[in-house]
């Protein structure tokens, strides 16, 4: 579905948690990669920076989708240095085939035969700007 205008659009840079209370429990959704840059054969799947720091996470794909899920079940995790973690303290993308296509004909299939070899490339690119 078209995101223009929506909380999920992240067309141009936007900061996540802007409109966060508009998605009911947080952002858990795949994004069809279907626009963008294209590089030796994998597509410019997002871009996240810390303004902080100006680091930089470009992330590339082969595959046709992306799943951006917010931590929404996160409450009281403690991590390093005895950090604690609570609801949409942090994020994660994980390139992929479509969520039940497996049941819809006119997504990319995402069969693996007997025999067949599973091949998916997602490139993590660093930078500070």
């Amino acid at each position: 579905m078209p995101v223009k205008g929506t909380p999920f659009d992240f067309l141009k840079e936007n900061k996540i948690g802007s409109r966060i209370q508009e998605v009911p429990g947080g952002y858990d959704h795949n994004y069809a990669l279907d626009c963008g840059e294209e590089r030796s054969g994998l597509r410019h799947a997002a871009r996240l920076k810390d303004p902080s720091s100006s680091r930089v996470l470009n992330i590339w794909t082969d595959a046709p989708g992306m799943q951006f899920y917010t931590g929404n079940y996160v409450n009281g995790i403690v991590g390093k240095g005895g950090a604690v973690y609570g609801k949409h303290a942090g994020l994660c993308l994980e390139t992929q085939g479509f969520p039940n296509a497996i049941n819809q004909p006119n997504f990319p299939s995402v069969v693996v035969q007997p025999g067949e070899k599973y091949r998916h490339i997602m490139l993590f690119e660093f930078l500070v700007e």
